[in-house]
């Protein structure tokens, strides 16, 4: 029995919402990316678009961003914390060789990640130390 495999892609302008509020960074001319994906083109590698994917990833699991491919929200601490430790340790390993919008978007994007972190716990365990 062949199914067509029906895609929502509505995750994607939620995504560009959350790059703008969280890391500050400006949406994506959205036809450019729509063509791409559609023509079956990777999306540009850079180290910006590394870092950003990697904070979404760290978002998705602290429940904040629905799953793109289940479309559900789960949660996973201890794979955030591994993400937002992984973007610690890219700012430590890349010092000196960033430009500035990259050495501000690594700072800001570990900062604001950490800080939702703390408040996630401090929410699931009230007795934590403030």
């Amino acid at each position: 029995m062949d199914r067509e495999k029906q895609v929502d892609e509505s995750w994607k302008n939620n995504v560009e919402k959350e790059k703008v509020h969280i890391f500050g960074q400006e949406p994506a001319a959205e036809a450019p990316a729509e063509n791409a994906q559609e023509g079956g083109e990777e999306q540009e590698l850079s180290f910006s678009n590394y870092i950003a994917s990697l904070g979404f990833q760290a978002l998705i699991f602290m429940g904040e961003i629905p799953n793109p491919v289940t479309q559900q929200t789960e949660k996973n601490l201890a794979q955030s914390k591994f993400l937002i430790d992984t973007l610690v340790i890219l700012k430590e390993k890349t010092k000196g060789n960033l430009n500035e919008q990259e050495d501000r978007l690594l700072g800001g994007s570990i900062y604001e990640l950490q800080m939702k972190f703390i408040e996630i716990l401090q929410k699931e365990q009230p007795g934590l130390a403030q």
